[in-house]
């Protein structure tokens, strides 16, 4: 197993808001070349924390360059495991909105899409990681079994 990284739980959180912006225009902007762009940015922004952890995000550059100087050091640190995982999950429903806009599915994009929001928004305004939760009980039921 590789080694556990601690990460800045602030930072995930940091980049659900850079999400939460980029899906809600999507949903706005509506199932277009537009949308079909922004689709694919989020897949690419998912795709580094997706395979490596939140900590090799964009977004993770953004906030340890920009943000994390300005605030107090973190009360404590998490695993990027379970992130990662929600990294995972929204890489998924991004190609999947994507493969739905190349498939004519329109309602399907926006289904896609609406995830990606909700779960970007929850993480973003109350601190709640969607991914990381499905992660720990999931951790936690295949080590009961």
């Amino acid at each position: 197993m590789a080694k556990d990284i601690r990460i800045d739980p602030r930072g995930p959180r940091f980049g659900a808001a850079v999400t939460l912006v980029i899906a809600v225009a999507a949903l706005i902007i509506g199932a277009n070349n537009v949308g079909l762009v922004l689709a694919f940015a989020l897949a690419a922004l998912f795709l580094p924390g997706a395979i490596v952890g939140p900590q090799a995000t964009v977004q993770s550059a953004i906030f340890a360059k920009w943000v994390r100087p300005r605030l107090d050091p973190p009360a404590e640190t998490e695993s990027f495991r379970a992130p990662r995982f929600a990294q995972q999950v929204g890489l998924a429903f991004a190609v999947l909105a994507i493969a739905f806009l190349g498939l004519g599915v329109v309602l399907g994009f926006y289904i896609a899409i609406g995830f990606v929001v909700i779960a970007s928004f929850l993480n973003a305004v109350f601190d709640f990681c969607l991914g990381c939760e499905v992660y720990l009980l999931a951790t936690r039921a295949t080590r009961r079994a």
